[in-house]
């Protein structure tokens, strides 16, 4: 995998309609219209393998999920809220005694590191979040409305 290339950016005016993560390939694909229009490097939670349970666990959820929220000033830059936990997240952390949590977001670098570019590819460092560069979280903040469906896989 290559994480220094030189990216496309995404088109102006570009309306991504779907959001597939793939957990495994540490992947975002932006879709419109049913066609890939991008694909992302990302960085997970850090721990990174398996559907996250509860708060606290460092993990990624697993499920479908839609855009909740947008945050242009958030402590990561701007941020995409995901609609975790869903009704089958609350269930698992409740079989567990657990707090399902909450606040997954799709998000840039925290604010005073945002030099670190490209390098924060190099591991996973969320408490369960989905990380970009933010110039990738601008791209998306502008091309992605609430209620985008977002599927996030092993």
């Amino acid at each position: 995998m290559y994480y220094f290339y030189p990216e496309q950016k995404l088109p102006s005016h570009t309306r991504i309609d779907y959001i597939k993560i793939l957990k495994s390939k540490r992947e975002l694909i932006a879709f419109s219209d049913g066609q890939v229009i991008k694909k992302y490097i990302i960085s997970l939670g850090e721990e990174p393998e398996g559907k996250k349970q509860f708060s606290g666990d460092n993990k990624t959820p697993e499920g479908i999920y839609f855009i909740n929220g947008k945050n242009p000033s958030s402590k990561y830059h701007k941020n995409l809220g995901v609609s975790y936990p869903n009704q089958n997240d609350i269930e698992t952390a409740k079989k567990l005694k657990k707090n399902p949590g909450g606040d997954i977001k799709i998000h840039g670098i925290m604010n005073g590191f945002g030099f670190l570019g490209k390098f924060q590819r190099w591991y996973d460092w969320t408490e369960g979040c989905i990380a970009l560069t933010n110039e990738e979280i601008d791209e998306l903040y502008y091309s992605v409305e609430i209620n985008t469906k977002v599927s996030i896989e092993p």
